[in-house]
């Protein structure tokens, strides 16, 4: 499960106690925010061209990548730290160049499904995505200068979020692009309104995740009250059971594992 390094929380908050401003995402452009985790992975290979495709044309709000560097330095989309599951190959992302990983196959969960599927570079996502669909980079492994100068190569350095792995992160790139808005996760510990206001004291992000059922009604007023977006996670093979009670909490946007159906849904509320 993802999770903000909850030991190193002081130590980044006093190196980033000056930045106390809240840069919020990308402008919404409905009033519920849908995020396609790794995109439309229930129809196609997760973090491939063709899932992001699919969320694009299911009009999701955003992709959830996670970008990864190669051995020659180049920004692929992997969400492990190996190709073993998800390929023919096997070894360590950071020990294969692009080449090399350009060569494998994409693995389908559907056994009868023939078409080819590769595992897509940074450039490639955000010529895709441009001006379709945001998108929401789960930073694994990558040199924030390396990542920011492509975002804005591409002109696309206001159509993304960063979701944050570990304090270093955090520092990056608030020292490399400070207006970037920065998502973290809700620690396990923070269990009512004044945990989330010293937590958002501290850490001073931009956007809160971690699971939908971490959050009470009254939290998530809090985080809203202080200028933050929350946007946690519901993706489950059955999640839409969850989908009515998520919308009394007053979240504003889910990532999901079933964009389209989402998407439906909400539209059946009168929330798209």
């Amino acid at each position: 499960m993802k999770r903000l390094i909850i030991f190193a929380i002081v130590y980044m908050a006093s190196l980033q106690a000056s930045h106390a401003q809240v840069n919020p995402p990308p402008r919404a452009r409905h009033s519920f925010t849908v995020i396609a985790h790794r995109g439309d992975h229930v129809k196609y290979p997760e973090n491939t061209l063709e899932g992001y495709a699919e969320a694009i044309k299911n009009e999701a709000d955003y992709v959830e990548i996670d970008i990864r560097t190669t051995k020659d330095g180049e920004l692929v989309s992997m969400h492990d730290g190996t190709v073993n599951r998800m390929t023919e190959g096997t070894g360590n992302v950071k020990d294969l160049t692009l080449a090399e990983i350009e060569q494998l196959h994409v693995r389908s969960r559907d056994s009868l499904d023939r078409a080819v599927y590769r595992v897509p570079t940074f450039k490639q996502i955000l010529a895709l995505c441009k001006d379709k669909i945001y998108i929401y980079i789960d930073y694994k492994n990558a040199d924030v200068s390396v990542a920011y100068a492509m975002l804005k190569e591409y002109g696309m350095e206001k159509q993304v979020l960063v979701y944050i792995n570990n304090p270093q992160q955090f520092i990056d790139w608030r020292k490399v692009a400070p207006g970037m808005p920065l998502m973290v996760s809700l620690p396990g510990n923070v269990k009512d309104v004044d945990g989330i206001k010293a937590f958002i004291d501290k850490v001073k992000p931009d956007i809160l995740d971690g699971g939908w059922k971490e959050y009470t009604p009254a939290m998530v007023a809090s985080a809203k009250a202080m200028g933050l977006t929350v946007w946690p996670d519901i993706q489950s093979q059955n999640e839409a059971q969850n989908w009515d009670e998520a919308l009394t909490k007053g979240f504003t946007g889910l990532q999901t594992d079933h964009p389209a159906d989402l998407v439906k849904f909400l539209k059946s509320k009168g929330l798209r």
